[in-house]
């Protein structure tokens, strides 16, 4: 089946994506969604321009939508229409065991004609972001809401341990982190590079900004 993955550049898209992709679809485009002025991931933050060099670097064309989280699911439901002219089937999520989250999903998605998959759901967290390691996937937080030194830090076992320990979810299913993967199965054979700039608090979560290298 042809497929959009819904992609935020993190750990349980890539995953989901991953799994899609072995089990037969054939994932045609990533579906991101960035803030009104396009500058960044309407999720978690990260700039636009990392997140399509993130896919460049996998080889698999993204699409990005701006809206605003008033206008999100009117601009999901357009964007599934135009997918859908070109022969796109479904989509491919990453959730994992939030219900109310995957039912929003199953109806919007209902109402636009397309069908869901759901790689990852129902599974134990630590069994998967153990697989998504074993993979070899690498990953780093770029979002936490749990002490600011975790930023930057790469996603291992040693990590998984240390967040365990801090008492989250191991996937961060609570909102306590956030990952940019920057290689793995699904790259070919390429490496997404990026800058480490400046960390700061909103909200009660820290922050790390990423930016492309600079060229020239």
């Amino acid at each position: 089946m042809k497929v959009f993955a819904s992609w935020s550049g993190g750990k349980d898209c890539t995953l989901a994506t991953y799994k899609a992709i072995a089990a037969g679809h054939e994932v045609v485009c990533l579906l991101n969604f960035i803030s009104e002025d396009g500058e960044r991931s309407a999720s978690h933050g990260i700039k636009a321009s990392v997140l399509a060099l993130q896919a460049k670097a996998i080889g698999i064309p993204m699409i990005q939508v701006k809206t605003s989280w008033e206008g999100y699911e009117g601009n999901f439901k357009k964007a599934m229409g135009v997918l859908k002219e070109t022969g796109v089937e479904g989509g491919v999520f990453g959730d994992i065991y939030l219900q109310e989250h995957k039912d929003w999903i199953e109806r919007v998605c209902n109402e636009a004609g397309m069908q869901t998959t759901f790689p990852l759901w129902g599974s134990k967290t630590l069994d998967l972001i153990l697989e998504f390691i074993d993979l070899g996937f690498e990953s780093l937080v770029v979002a936490t809401k749990l002490e600011e030194s975790l930023l930057g830090k790469k996603l291992d076992r040693n990590l998984i341990n240390r967040l365990i320990e801090m008492e989250s979810d191991p996937c961060g299913e609570g909102g306590e982190y956030h990952t940019l993967v920057t290689a793995g199965p699904i790259f070919h054979n390429k490496r997404l590079e990026i800058v480490y700039g400046k960390r700061e608090m909103k909200d009660g979560v820290w922050f790390l900004d990423v930016s492309p290298p600079a060229t020239g």
